[in-house]
């Protein structure tokens, strides 16, 4: 296997692992649909599925240092097929930008002798295009980002995904501490630690800056508590899943990011060990 697909695998399965995880307040897990009527845990899967040959393409496209714009007519490509899959619902329109984004950075990397984290390299060769490329006009994302003068998820592309690297990751590594290597605590944990601090564009569309205060409210106060190192967390974090669900909150931004984080963490992992090209080998471990 390539190191292309083996990218397109590891994006692949941490959207699947996201999925997964539960309890995460408001969103759709093997368990329920959180706040959603329009998708399940079984068609998150198949969209995540029907992604692999768009993210070897990005990561191909990455190691020939592609410009943005042929990154962005692979994602153009990759959306409209999940819209196929879905039959027109957005499953994973901020997973193929920011994950494809970070694979072709994982390609671009393999073909340089370089060892700089992958959000630096976003940030590096394709920020200043992200920034200044066409914005999707009618998305729900581009709509509240002009509403409520927040970033989004392309501010937080072009600048290196400091959300994801400055607490998903910090938060997903602390949880395995906290929970004595329970993964599932770990993704939990920066569940949350994504929604407290977070402007999700996705709670400010369905409930405004209400909603998303609540939500980051209970997100913290959860950690406050001890998070993942309470005895009764997954009692407190059901408790607060059930009131997203009551309030329709769904903060699918902190899901599309806490997939990013277990991305960065399983990659920079892989990168540790001996490096290969793009069309060689590398060990597989765990990937999330």
């Amino acid at each position: 296997m390539s190191l292309a697909h083996e990218l397109s695998e590891l994006a692949v399965e941490c959207l699947h692992v996201e999925v997964d995880t539960y309890p995460k307040p408001g969103l759709v897990s093997h368990v329920d649909n959180g706040a959603h009527r329009d998708m399940d845990a079984s068609l998150l899967h198949r969209s995540a599925e029907g992604l692999a040959p768009y993210f070897v393409q990005l990561a191909l496209a990455g190691a020939r240092n592609a410009e943005m714009e042929q990154l962005r007519q692979i994602g153009i490509a990759a959306e409209a097929h999940m819209l196929g899959i879905t039959q027109g619902v957005n499953t994973h329109r901020g997973a193929i930008f920011g994950l494809g984004m970070l694979v072709a950075a994982a390609g671009l990397r393999s073909a340089l002798p370089t060892k700089a984290p992958l959000g630096r390299i976003v940030a590096e060769r394709w920020g200043p295009s992200i920034l200044n490329g066409p914005a999707p006009g009618h998305s729900h994302g581009a709509l509240v980002t002009r509403r409520y003068a927040v970033g989004g998820a392309r501010e937080e592309a072009a600048r290196g995904f400091p959300a994801a690297y400055g607490t998903g990751l910090v938060a997903l590594r602390a949880g395995r501490q906290l929970a004595r290597g329970d993964e599932q605590a770990a993704r939990v944990q920066a569940c949350f630690a994504l929604v407290a601090v977070l402007d999700d564009t996705n709670l400010l569309y369905r409930a405004g800056r209400g909603g998303l205060h609540f939500a980051q409210a209970e997100a913290a106060g959860f950690l406050c508590g001890g998070g993942v190192a309470m005895a009764t967390w997954r009692e407190q974090a059901c408790e607060i899943h059930r009131r997203f669900v009551a309030r329709n909150l769904s903060p699918g931004g902190a899901a599309d990011l806490l997939g990013i984080t277990l991305f960065i963490d399983a990659e920079e992992r892989r990168f540790a060990a001996p490096p290969k090209n793009l069309t060689g080998r590398r060990q597989v471990g765990e990937p999330c």
